[in-house]
């Protein structure tokens, strides 16, 4: 049954339908349906050119020729007929073998041909590589490229502002200044990190009966080297074999996976919340959209909604993936059922973090930094150059450095004049004393413009 979008009871599917095309794709139910007819018409292939050869020699051209092209692209899989077996059966995956078979039967397989369908396995067999698929293909061609693209307008944007001095917060509060570029710089290189960290996870899979013990194609076939086959067959579908399982694949890698994206989720939440408040204070401005209303009734609104939806959606993603994470590896003696439904819901968390990535995204196109701004609001804390005056100081044998300048600079305002009548008042050389006074909140930035140019 259709159901319109603003019936939908995930926004996923609703509001947000149009822009999760890609992910739906991949883990919607008829994604995963597709899926395990990819691995279970890659099965009986391998059969066919192995254990199963003589078996399946007659097996017509035609019906290779479909084995073929379904293991290679399932996207014609008939889902609404698959669906409908389902409903008799009230087995997902039962459903998807009896609907090859009859495709197979229709192409002129003979029943012992048929026989060979599903060989062997348990469910889990089909299910394990089917996600190892799916979660495969959403990091290559969802996740991984879509932090590149953030990774990179970051990048640019350290570039930009490099050398734009900044007043640091520690603490909320007025601290040595870096700029913005380098802050920038400092999000880049976090998210590159665990961008590496997603792509290092190993997606491991695994087809080898209802224990792992490869107990019924033992007796059925004692003479084949099924651990051999075995292997060879996960490694075609390009996925590690993992050797060592029960009934399921004990999901470990999946838990790593989950933590790896957590992770660079995590920092761009960081970096959504940074980027609210360098907002609020004005040193961004965000260019104005034709149409759109800020507030139902304070016209002059322009909110941060693009961060603000980064840092929500980014809450929920991370919620389910530190569940995931959690749950998924934990499973009573040979396998319990909990992980199925649990599973189904891998792509809703992915949705969600691709929400997040969309927003960012956009938001990052739309601000334009006020380097006037930023300026006078640096000029205004001459204070923070006491970390600089009291560390000159200590080099020069200066007792007591860092409680002068604290005695002269806590709890009182101080401009360019009172700091240069201070450095003129030290027992310094005169071209240390003339090189201090030269020193100006907006100059005293360290190596940070470097640091946010050398950002790859």
């Amino acid at each position: 049954m259709s159901t319109h979008s603003n019936d939908a009871l995930s926004p996923l599917d609703g509001r947000y339908a149009r822009k999760l095309a890609a992910v739906r794709t991949l883990f919607s139910e008829a994604g995963l349906m597709r899926e395990r007819v990819r691995v279970e018409c890659a099965w009986l292939l391998a059969l066919s050119s192995g254990p199963a050869h003589e078996a399946l020699a007659r097996l017509p051209r035609e019906a290779r020729n479909w084995l073929e092209s379904m293991a290679k692209d399932p996207q014609i899989t008939d889902v609404a007929a698959i669906k409908e077996i389902e409903s008799r059966t009230n087995h997902d995956v039962k459903a998807v073998e009896y609907w090859i078979r009859g495709e197979l039967h229709s192409l002129g397989a003979s029943a012992a041909d048929l026989e060979w369908v599903h060989f062997g396995c348990t469910s889990e067999d089909i299910n394990n590589l089917a996600y190892a698929l799916m979660l495969k293909a959403a990091r290559g061609k969802i996740v991984l490229p879509m932090l590149d693209k953030i990774g990179a307008l970051l990048d640019d944007l350290g570039h930009r502002h490099a050398a734009v001095g900044m007043l640091a917060r520690t603490h909320g509060q007025a601290a040595t200044p870096t700029t913005m570029g380098k802050e920038l710089a400092n999000v880049a290189a976090r998210l590159r990190a665990q961008r590496s960290g997603i792509e290092r996870v190993g997606i491991l899979g695994k087809m080898n009966g209802a224990v792992g013990n490869f107990n019924a194609h033992v007796a059925a076939l004692p003479k084949v080297d099924w651990r051999g086959f075995s292997t060879a067959f996960v490694e075609s579908l390009g996925v590690q074999p993992n050797a060592y399982t029960t009934q399921i694949e004990p999901h470990d890698w999946i838990a790593e996976y989950c933590h790896a994206v957590m992770r660079a989720n995590s920092v761009l939440l960081d970096f959504a919340r940074d980027m609210w408040s360098y907002i609020s204070l004005g040193y961004f401005k965000q260019r104005l959209i034709d149409g759109e209303v800020g507030s139902s009734t304070m016209p002059h609104k322009v909110n941060p909604i693009d961060f603000e939806n980064a840092e929500g959606n980014l809450g929920i993603a991370n919620a389910l993936l530190g569940h995931f994470a959690e749950k998924l590896p934990v499973s009573r003696l040979q396998r319990d059922l909990s992980d199925s439904t649990v599973l189904r819901n891998v792509g809703v968390a992915i949705g969600h973090a691709v929400l997040a990535y969309r927003s960012l995204e956009a938001g990052l196109g739309k601000i334009e930094l006020d380097e006037k701004r930023v300026a006078e609001d640096l000029d205004r804390a001459w204070e923070v150059l006491g970390e600089a005056l009291q560390t000159v100081m200590r080099a020069h044998g200066i007792p007591d450095a860092y409680d002068r300048l604290k005695n002269f600079t806590r709890g009182r305002p101080v401009d360019r004049a009172a700091m240069r009548e201070f450095i003129a008042s030290l027992d310094l050389p005169a071209a240390e004393k003339e090189r201090l006074m030269q020193l100006a909140p907006g100059t005293y930035l360290g190596l940070a413009p470097a640091l946010a140019r050398r950002s790859p």
